[in-house]
């Protein structure tokens, strides 16, 4: 029986393929108020929402004087890179096997409806999940718990295992009181997953289906020692 009433999977980065093009965007975006960040460090932060990522590129004064015109900006030079994203391999397979394991299947998206409604297109989404969330639906995004717990909510509550691609990921599942899994599609290490709380570490949404009877129950074959090192390894 599986240990958890919901699973609540991040979109951008787990999903579907986002993270680079998103962190392109707001590079361009601080270019054109005249502020030149790398893009390195533009890619650490994605994940939170663009309400939590200004101040934490650029600092507060980043934030007031240049937040909503970043956001804007940030969402007109997205746009003509949407037609580049793709769905990982495997997503509907993995949305179907956890619907057919039990648990309620939830998206918790923090990204503009519209780009929500592209994503569940690019893989076919609709009929797999339950229901999904955006960024009208909370004012705190990642790594705040707000969204988590927006999506358990439209679950029906109880207990939820999260599973994402970011630090802020595992951040807002652990504030929410939530387990978590992680991918590596992100661009986040194994390493740094565990140490943000992840149990398991899978390279791929493809991995992850490989394992999803384990998950599901609560052993997975990838978990963390106390120490943070890996124990076992499904993938490398």
């Amino acid at each position: 029986m599986p240990a958890y009433d919901a699973v609540v999977l991040d979109v951008d980065g787990t999903l579907v393929d986002t993270n680079y093009q998103h962190a392109l965007a707001w590079y361009r975006a601080f270019r054109r108020v005249g502020i030149t960040l790398p893009v390195w460090r533009l890619h650490r932060a994605i994940g939170m929402g663009g309400d939590q990522l200004v101040a934490a590129v650029a600092g507060d004064d980043a934030e007031r004087e240049h937040g909503d015109t970043l956001r804007v900006a940030w969402a007109e030079e997205f746009q003509p890179m949407l037609g580049e994203v793709a769905a990982f391999d495997r997503v509907r397979e993995l949305l179907r096997a956890i619907g057919e394991h039990g648990p309620t299947v939830v998206l918790a998206s923090s990204g503009k409806p519209e780009h929500v409604d592209a994503y569940l297109d690019l893989f076919d989404g609709r009929d797999l999940a339950a229901a999904w969330t955006t960024s009208e639906d909370v004012e705190r995004t990642k790594p705040e718990p707000d969204l988590v717990a927006a999506a358990l909510d439209r679950a029906g509550g109880g207990d939820a295992l999260v599973v994402g691609d970011t630090v802020w990921d595992m951040e807002a599942a652990g504030r929410a009181g939530q387990a978590c899994v992680a991918v590596r599609t992100g661009g986040f290490s194994a390493a740094e997953l565990r140490d943000a709380g992840a149990l398991a570490v899978y390279d791929s949404v493809g991995d992850l289906c490989e394992d999803l009877d384990a998950v599901l129950a609560g052993s997975p074959s990838v978990v963390t020692s106390p120490s943070g090192s890996p124990v076992a390894s499904v993938s490398g």
